[in-house]
């Protein structure tokens, strides 16, 4: 008879061309992503978050010869990550061990830490959206291409408790292993959905949000505004700015000002910059 609290038997492959592994590299594609509906999270911390944000793996794989030393400058000591691999088993996760060699092969960050998960892909709709209350605090992007800037905005909208991230015309998507690291997990925490451009303005003005759009052909700067109440700020791709129909729906276009030779900022950070003046003004109230 089969006890039904026995952990299930852990997995060790140690060869780099295990077809397993393939399997993994494939979720780097996003035709894989899309016909699998997973993706994959690395790191210690970004898999902790997406485990309080109640997202199950399906499967973790782990090499402890890449876990961190205790005290190692900006690393979780080893304890840290037994407790979090004991926590995956609680829950009855599948475990595999990797080689080095292994686990080298199927990473995709700088200096891993040793463990890797296969989560459910984060792809939300408009519908799934949420907009309670009269202080809801939106972030639009628009043809963002580089998945590190948008996990950076993913990251930003978390820490200022931005209710949701529209991702309009998006170039990448929300399951991209870089948004996930660069979001450092807080794309499963955030909720967060893709859309067009008509789409998104739809949805604004079916909740009767107010649009503040980034643009450096305005002369009000971007602290003059008023950030209280239903607010949506966004930005454009990091080439091009916003396009002329997200600028013509905007109640209010804003600029940044800028005081050196560069003549504009990274998208990702033009969003933070805007999003903490709403949140400052916001806590004054």
């Amino acid at each position: 008879m089969t006890n039904p609290t026995r952990q299930p038997r852990e997995l060790t492959i140690t060869s780099v061309s295990n077809p397993r592994l393939k399997s993994l590299l494939a979720l780097r594609r996003r035709r894989t992503r899309q016909e699998t509906d997973e993706t994959l999270v690395e790191g210690y911390e970004e898999i902790g978050l997406a485990l309080s944000s109640g997202v199950r793996p399906s499967a973790v794989y782990v090499c402890e010869q890449l876990f961190s030393p205790a005290g190692r400058a900006g690393s979780q000591d080893i304890g840290h990550q037994e407790e979090l691999l004991a926590r995956l088993r609680h829950d009855r996760v599948e475990v595999v061990h990797l080689s080095r060699s292994a686990f080298e092969k199927v990473s995709y960050r700088e200096g891993p830490d040793g463990l890797l998960a296969v989560v459910h892909s984060v792809e939300h709709t408009l519908a799934d959206l949420r907009v309670d209350g009269p202080d809801h605090l939106s972030l639009l992007s628009q043809g963002v291409e580089k998945p590190g800037n948008l996990g950076a905005m993913l990251r930003t909208a978390d820490a200022a408790g931005v209710d949701a991230v529209v991702a309009a015309d998006p170039v990448t998507d929300w399951g991209n292993p870089n948004v996930v690291r660069a979001s450092k997990g807080t794309v499963f925490a955030v909720p967060a959905a893709s859309a067009t451009t008509a789409q998104a303005l739809e949805w604004i003005h079916a909740h009767d949000i107010r649009l503040v759009v980034t643009t450096p052909e305005t002369d009000l700067l971007h602290t003059d505004v008023d950030y209280t109440g239903r607010v949506a700020i966004a930005v454009g791709s990091e080439k091009h700015g916003a396009d002329r129909t997200l600028l013509e729906a905007a109640t209010h276009r804003v600029r940044i000002p800028m005081h050196g030779k560069a003549n504009s900022l990274n998208v990702a950070a033009s969003a933070a910059i805007v999003l903490y003046e709403a949140v400052r003004q916001r806590d004054s109230r």
